[in-house]
């Protein structure tokens, strides 16, 4: 080998010089792919770390909204039974004051009926037709009112004299009930076909007075007033204008009206000559001097009453209508009965 083929000593120095120098220098680019990889890195552990704190987010917020929702139906049940025992207690308020103010009702009734008895025996006729009596706190350990208000059912028209036992209207009579009560529609402005409508509904025979008058018939007596709503062509205005005035309870063999408490257009009805002012005549006079048996003849001598048939007249009622209101904090307890003071005997009863 010649001396130029083999390397001098300066030239190995500067090959292993550079070798070295390339083996530890940094490469650019490596630098470059190790930051970026670091930057993955911590990147990756970022996201992560973010993605926990969202989840722990969310956990919290289903376990807030699961608080709420149980919140809100245990505040429901709470409500609910709060208020089925606050209704529950009301009701039992009211059953026990309810159940109080019906025996106070029915004192009134007992009360009335005795008063009724004793006037009866005292005195030969009944006076007025009807009354109120209210009466404040009527025992100590009560705080209320009892309202009794008593009428006398025989100053009013009995619709059930229309028909007597034996079936036979009399209409050619001017003073028979059927024309007597025709006389009554005709002062209160209604139509006197009512009159053949009634008669219809209580007559036992299929034969008709008008032309729809049979429909539905009970074809017996009425047992109260009420049942004047049943019957074919009859109105409620009709009804409510009739009501002061009628009655169910009396002899229906013989139409009777005590004088004493009977009201203008009853007593209208007796006579066709009696006017408005013949009838408050006879309401001036029993105000000073009720008609008794010795005297009740003497009302022929009014003007307007001298035809009038005086076997359908009375002085003194039998049978009675007694209401008794009881109420108490706004609580009320209503009794309706009529009775029979001849008798003795309770015709009708009504608790409510």
């Amino acid at each position: 080998m010649s001396m130029q083929e083999f390397p001098s000593l300066e030239g190995i120095k500067g090959w292993v010089t550079m070798n070295w120098t390339r083996e530890h220098t940094p490469n650019p680019s490596q630098k470059g792919i190790k930051k970026t990889n670091s930057t993955v890195k911590e990147s990756h552990k970022f996201n992560t770390l973010e993605g926990n704190i969202d989840e722990n987010h969310n956990q919290k917020g289903i376990a807030l909204v699961v608080t709420l929702l149980a919140l809100v139906l245990i505040t429901a049940l709470v409500v609910e039974f709060s208020y089925g025992v606050y209704i529950s207690t009301n009701n039992l308020y009211n059953w026990r004051d309810s159940q109080r103010l019906s025996i106070m009702a029915k004192s009134g009734v007992n009360v009335s009926a005795k008063y009724l008895l004793d006037i009866l025996s005292r005195y030969s006729y009944s006076y007025p037709g009807s009354m109120e009596l209210p009466v404040e706190n009527p025992f100590e350990d009560f705080e209320g009112v009892i309202t009794v208000r008593i009428e006398d059912e025989n100053s009013k028209f009995n619709i059930n004299s229309l028909v007597p036992d034996n079936q036979i209207v009399n209409e050619s009579d001017e003073n028979s009930a059927y024309n007597s009560f025709k006389r009554l529609l005709k002062v209160l402005s209604l139509d006197e076909k009512i009159a053949d409508r009634i008669v219809d509904w209580i007559d036992k025979n299929s034969e008709s007075r008008l032309p729809d008058s049979e429909i539905g018939a009970k074809n017996s007596y009425l047992v109260s007033v009420d049942e004047l709503l049943l019957i074919n062509g009859i109105s409620r205005e009709d009804y409510d204008k009739l009501l002061p005035y009628i009655t169910t309870y009396g002899n229906w063999n013989l139409l009777q009206i005590n004088i004493n408490g009977a009201e203008k257009p009853v007593l209208r009805c007796l006579s066709d000559n009696i006017t408005d002012g013949n009838a408050q005549m006879v309401i001036d006079q029993r105000k000073n001097t009720p008609f008794d048996e010795n005297n009740k003849s003497k009302i022929v001598n009014f003007p307007g009453f001298g035809n009038i048939n005086t076997a359908m007249i009375t002085v003194k009622g039998t049978n009675f209508y007694i209401k008794s209101t009881a109420a108490s904090g706004g609580v009320k307890r209503i009794i309706e009965t009529v009775i029979n003071t001849s008798s003795d005997k309770i015709q009708y009863w009504k608790e409510y």
